[in-house]
């Protein structure tokens, strides 16, 4: 596994990632998550289940672990696992992330899963929380999906707090979402408190068929923040669970599955730190960890294959909680 320098954190990490959000709780957006978890959806077996993904992550080179507050239990089952690493728990990079509180109380038919609060109280109450349970094993502390209309980026309290974070050495970022991310990047970029930037890091949705952030994100990297790829295999739209597309990839890329050939295209995006691999199983780890093996030949000859940011994200909302 390949380790890159988070920005100018002075944090290295795994080039690949291991996202949670699929992980924590039993309903996500991902095609097929009920089958991923094949009804080991109460919280003791959901666990169980969670610590071997993490022992496959880190068995296959992944130093870099990304949660958050509304991911369910997924901070609950990290530092559970966390301890039952020893010595070698020191070696692994944590984010996690504030601003979205899970609401579903563990259901999949849950009529609202995750509620956008971006107030000075809900950063106290949830980098609390956070720190009460990954403790010194959270490095980086990031606003979940930062947008212009929530108006974080614009409130002084929040960015007071967060500059107060940083400096006791945390790691500060945002993550973006919706079709106007290269916008918010931008602002995030322009913020600084005390003549120090703000943000260390950005994570940011870019994938084969979402690429409208890629110039903001080269914009990000040359300015030296850590750039972190959520969403790679577009919530399994860029998977074998995806017909029609797995036909258009495996007649340009005969042998590599698509997932590992989704990911490989933002693992070679020059500005990329980590990416973040989705899996919520061993088997789709172990696919997902092929694509540091997929050769720059393969992805340089795929087709355009991105939509209008719109209708991406008009279909990523549209997808059920399953």
């Amino acid at each position: 596994m390949e380790y890159r320098d988070l920005g100018t954190t002075g944090i290295r990490v795994s080039a690949i990632g291991l996202g949670m959000a699929a992980l924590g709780r039993p309903g996500y957006i991902t095609i097929g998550h009920d089958v991923d978890l094949a009804g080991r959806t109460e919280v003791a077996d959901l666990e169980h289940h969670v610590f071997d993904v993490l022992d496959a992550a880190v068995a296959g080179g992944i130093g870099y672990l990304d949660a958050a507050r509304s991911y369910g239990r997924a901070e609950q089952f990290l530092a559970a696992w966390l301890e039952t690493q020893g010595p070698k728990a020191a070696e692994i990079v944590v984010g996690s992330k504030w601003g979205y509180t899970y609401m579903a109380d563990w259901r999949v038919d849950a009529d609202v899963h995750e509620t956008k609060i971006h107030s000075p109280a809900n950063l106290d109450r949830q980098y609390a929380q956070s720190v009460g349970l990954l403790g010194a094993y959270l490095r980086l502390y990031q606003i979940h999906s930062a947008t212009q209309e929530s108006g974080v980026l614009d409130d002084p309290d929040v960015l007071q707090r967060l500059a107060g974070l940083q400096a006791t050495g945390l790691a500060i970022g945002l993550t973006t979402s919706g079709p106007d991310q290269a916008e918010t990047i931008r602002r995030a970029l322009e913020i600084e408190i005390d003549g120090v930037r703000l943000f260390d890091t950005v994570q940011a949705t870019w994938n084969l068929l979402e690429t409208s952030a890629g110039a903001a994100l080269a914009e990000a990297a040359a300015a030296g923040m850590g750039v972190i790829v959520k969403e790679a295999v577009a919530n399994g739209r860029l998977t074998s669970r995806n017909p029609a597309l797995v036909q258009d990839l495996e007649a340009i890329a005969p042998g590599w599955p698509p997932d590992a050939v989704a990911i490989a295209a933002c693992l070679q995006q020059p500005w990329a730190t980590v990416v973040l691999s989705g899996a919520a199983t061993t088997d789709q780890l172990a696919s997902n960890l092929t694509a540091l093996e997929v050769p720059r030949h393969v992805v340089e000859q795929l087709p355009p294959l991105a939509e209008l940011p719109e209708a991406y994200w008009g279909t990523r909302g549209a997808l059920p909680w399953r």
